[in-house]
């Protein structure tokens, strides 16, 4: 080999990474799929080795070295501070001649944009939310959970409902369908059995995303404490939403406000109503959408905007994965 091209995309999330290889014209060279980007539980070094895999599958498809630009999009990059330690350990790896490491919200941003302008929250297993404009400022929050203000994703979805249905179950809290309807998930006749066969782990802890949706068809049945947890879900998507689109001035501006991850995707009708209506009242000139497209689209828009691409090259790039 020996032949460079424009740019190595990385789209890492907890649970898959998606790697595109991008001609400087657009032209996607090669793709690869590699495994979860958890530097959290692996540390750094461990976490990039798990990339390396793809990313030399990818490169070796397209018949290339190196880039000119490696844009990763990463899960848990989360800080500053993190951003700086993973460019530093990718660009340790000799992949591209400069590098550029961001929070993986920033691809859903980017791959449902035709500029970099615009605020997306992603509400999959966690909760986050960012924005940019094309002078390059940015908002974000360090979506690290609760200790930075965080509610919602489908973990604490989940959790919010057993907590309710304990509750329920035993007297502590209002009587709600969710004592009855999180156990049968799982077959199990009521919550104390539910309870149990988690803590001692007969259930995989990995198995309570499962509760979220049967949360939202709970609602949907009428339940007013499922549906306040609905409700709360909702507020506070609409709420980062309007911070962002706040900090960055376009309040004003009629602005894309990009909601993406497994909850947001799902189409839920009492959350994606209330949604559209607290932005239809605090943000009238926001214009929300769905959006559904790979987010390694984003990683390799962003790649492109770096390397000051023409509008060409961008547009043959979406194409490719619109095809898809």
């Amino acid at each position: 080999m020996g032949l460079t091209a424009g740019v190595l995309a990385v789209d890492a999330g907890n649970s898959k990474t998606d790697v595109a290889v991008v001609a400087h014209d657009g032209e996607v060279l090669a793709t690869a799929r590699g495994g979860g980007f958890q530097p959290p539980a692996v540390g750094v070094a461990a976490a990039v080795d798990a990339l390396a895999g793809a990313v030399a599958a990818a490169l070796t498809a397209a018949g290339v070295s190196g880039v000119a630009h490696v844009s990763a999009c990463l899960a848990n990059a989360d800080l500053p501070v993190e951003e700086e330690r993973l460019t530093a350990a990718l660009a340790a790896r000799g992949w591209g001649d400069t590098v550029e490491v961001r929070n993986d919200t920033f691809a859903l941003l980017r791959a449902g944009v035709t500029e970099p302008r615009g605020v997306a929250v992603v509400c999959g297993a966690g909760i986050n939310c960012v924005g940019m404009r094309p002078d390059g400022r940015t908002a974000r929050f360090p979506a690290l959970g609760r200790i930075s203000g965080d509610w919602g994703g489908g973990w604490g979805l989940a959790e919010e409902a057993l907590w309710h249905a304990a509750r329920a179950e035993d007297g502590r809290g209002p009587a709600t369908a969710l004592a009855g309807t999180l156990p049968a998930h799982f077959g199990l006749p009521d919550m104390p059995a539910l309870i149990e066969a988690l803590h001692l782990e007969r259930l995989a802890p990995r198995r309570r995303h499962e509760l979220a949706p049967v949360l939202f068809a709970t609602a949907a049945g009428g339940d007013p404490v499922a549906g306040a947890i609905v409700d709360r879900q909702a507020d506070e998507v609409a709420s980062m939403a309007v911070v962002a689109l706040t900090r960055l001035d376009l309040l004003t501006e009629e602005t894309p406000v990009l909601l993406g991850g497994s909850v947001l995707a799902a189409r839920h009708p009492r959350l994606d109503d209330r949604v559209r209506a607290l932005l239809a009242e605090h943000a009238p000139k926001a214009v929300p959408r769905v959006v559904t497209a790979a987010p390694v689209l984003g990683a390799a828009l962003l790649g492109l905007d770096h390397l000051t691409a023409p509008p060409s090259a961008r547009a043959r790039l979406r194409a490719h994965y619109e095809r898809g």
